[in-house]
């Protein structure tokens, strides 16, 4: 079924719907909590985005403990989804809250306490809280966005969760033995930030950091474990260290089950649900469906559109390949596996140094992925001309390369190509809008999340995807063109050659930070982290070109929906430092 275009379809759908219902009654706990998207004030104006979580039975009459969950450094409000149900299950009231610049939350990011103080008022505001217990949860960049909220309101929460956090680091008050207030540390053995925030070089050294033991008001090597303070002072405080990564909190039962039982412990009332009953991974699994399942919908809407009247000048044949053979397409394999790796960090920091967030691109990341794929496509440019004008074998027209030829009308059809392709990648985009719609969950795995984009967003996305089309299709040529050994693109290998550098990439640097504490490039952790979604979406943007060339004999179809998927991908996820 699934090699025709109509299976694809809906199979897709299938997926769609089945992973939308399984990740919704995750995320309800059974349909015994209200989950609602929430629009508040912030400073200056800035309009705050939220998922607010009302467990079964709170009211105003009945209120119930509140916590405050926020994300790290870009990532969104569904990022904390995993904890915000376990919360929500043991009766807390959770506002999960997209950072200041991510997410629907307004930019810039960084300011105003990165929304945090803005954020614990509004909860507390609400009249099913109950502002006498109220703790704050906070991952990575998200413990500095709790931590400015309980610097706004020293008496406004009574406890807090870090998660892969610190006190200080530059970006947040310092901690002292009687704040912040009770204090619970999830600091995972493996965290790949361990300088940053503790001041050690590898995480697991953390109970040896001379700024941890300040904070737990002791000068003795730190027991994970065991009870610093006391809880009814608000001087309690705690170090856990599960066994898994920074973003590796995130699907973690140790870290998560860990958060929970320090809530148990220091906030009144909720429910005395075990922290070891979690329910959260079948909310991955749902959503998990629903990416692969948006996956299937482009390319069976893709394949359906080439049988209509409209675009069936599309669908050809690939010709005979003329690529190269031999040792040559091994050297070839070997470049395309390592030129993206070895300029990554390179064109990452030449990015910081040229391009500063402005009106046209105004997010850091995106800049740095977006000089790093324009000066690969340039290098393979420069490549693909010296191997056509060295090569013996010299394609010679449409049926060898993809891209033109002389039967061609060649403008009329790249046309007609992007239409397809915008058809496709839109209705993979409308089947997201209604899975939110009805389910109120996005396509996700871990933190490789898919999300529709704002106003702000999508001009953006419209500045962005000039440049990224230049990189797709160039990478759709030279798969399409220079490595192609057989009549049809060879999907497996297309996808290996996408991504299978980063996949080696990390193998090194988690290789080296599971053996030895500490990243091979220890020096990089965000980028390695962000290093991590290249793996899919470069091995999803494989897929695409592979498919439509299979299907069309030409690049531009797989080019273009790989542009704008993967612009879409970016803008839509990362943090905006410029205000719109």
């Amino acid at each position: 079924m699934v090699r025709r275009p109509a299976g694809l379809f809906w199979l897709g759908v299938l997926l769609v719907l089945v992973g939308g219902l399984i990740a919704s009654l995750t995320q309800t706990a059974g349909r015994t909590i209200a989950v609602r998207d929430v629009r508040f004030m912030g400073a200056n104006g800035n309009q705050l985005s939220a998922l607010l979580y009302i467990p079964r039975g709170v009211t105003a009459a009945k209120p119930a403990p509140g916590i405050l969950a926020v994300h790290g450094y870009i990532n969104s409000r569904e990022v904390q989804t995993d904890f915000a149900i376990e919360f929500a299950r043991r009766g807390y009231v959770v506002l999960s809250m997209d950072q200041a610049g991510h997410g629907y939350s307004d930019a810039p990011a960084f300011a105003n306490g990165f929304g945090g103080p803005a954020g614990l008022a509004y909860l507390r505001s609400l009249d099913v809280v109950d502002k006498n217990n109220i703790g704050l949860e906070g991952h990575s960049m998200g413990g500095w966005t709790i931590l400015n909220a309980a610097a706004a309101f020293p008496d406004g929460y009574r406890s807090m969760v870090l998660e892969g956090s610190s006190t200080g680091s530059g970006f947040a008050p310092e901690g002292t033995p009687t704040a912040p207030r009770n204090l619970g540390l999830v600091y995972s053995r493996y965290d790949e930030f361990s300088v940053l925030m503790w001041n050690v070089a590898r995480a697991q050294d953390v109970t040896g950091s001379d700024k941890l033991k300040k904070v737990f008001g002791t000068t003795e090597t730190i027991t994970p474990g065991r009870m610093y303070g006391d809880v009814a002072a608000g001087t309690a405080r705690m170090l856990f260290t599960p066994a898994t990564t920074h973003p590796g909190d995130h699907l973690s039962r140790a870290a998560i089950g860990d958060a929970v039982r320090w809530f148990q412990q220091t906030l009144t009332g909720g429910t005395p649900l075990p922290a070891s009953n979690q329910i959260w991974p079948w909310k991955e699994f749902g959503t998990t469906l629903g990416w692969i399942g948006f996956v299937l919908l482009v390319l069976g809407t893709g394949g359906l559109l080439l049988n209509t009247r409209t675009f069936a000048s599309l669908n050809r044949v690939p010709g005979e390949p003329r690529g190269m053979v031999g040792g040559a397409w091994w050297v070839g394999a070997l470049l395309m596996l390592a030129i993206p790796v070895f300029t990554y960090f390179p064109f990452f920091h030449l990015a910081d140094r040229i391009i500063k967030p402005g009106w046209l691109w105004p997010q850091t990341i995106t800049n740095e992925i977006m000089l790093w794929a324009v000066l690969n496509a340039v290098i393979s440019l420069i490549l693909f001309l010296v191997w056509r004008a060295t090569s013996r074998a010299r394609p010679s027209g449409a049926a060898d390369d993809g891209r033109s030829g002389p039967e061609d009308r060649t403008g009329p059809e790249v046309g007609k190509a992007a239409l397809l392709a915008l058809a496709s990648v839109g209705v993979g985009y409308l089947s997201l809008a209604l899975t939110d719609f009805f389910f109120k969950v996005d396509y996700r795995f871990w933190f490789v999340g898919l999300k529709l984009m704002n106003t702000g967003q999508f001009r953006m996305f419209l500045s962005y995807l000039i440049p990224f089309t230049l990189y797709t299709l160039m990478a759709a040529t030279v798969l399409h063109s220079q490595m192609r050994r057989s009549r049809r693109d060879n999907m497996l290998v297309n996808v290996a050659l996408m991504a299978g550098g980063f996949l080696l990439f990390l193998l090194v640097e988690y290789g080296t930070l599971f053996a030895r504490g500490a990243l091979f490039s220890a020096g990089e952790p965000l980028n390695v982290i962000v290093a991590i979604q290249f793996l899919p979406i470069l091995a999803l943007l494989g897929i695409f070109m592979s498919y439509f060339a299979r299907h069309t004999g030409r690049i531009y179809a797989g080019a273009f929906v790989a542009s704008l998927f993967v612009t879409w991908y970016i803008v839509a996820g990362q943090a905006t430092q410029v205000p719109l």
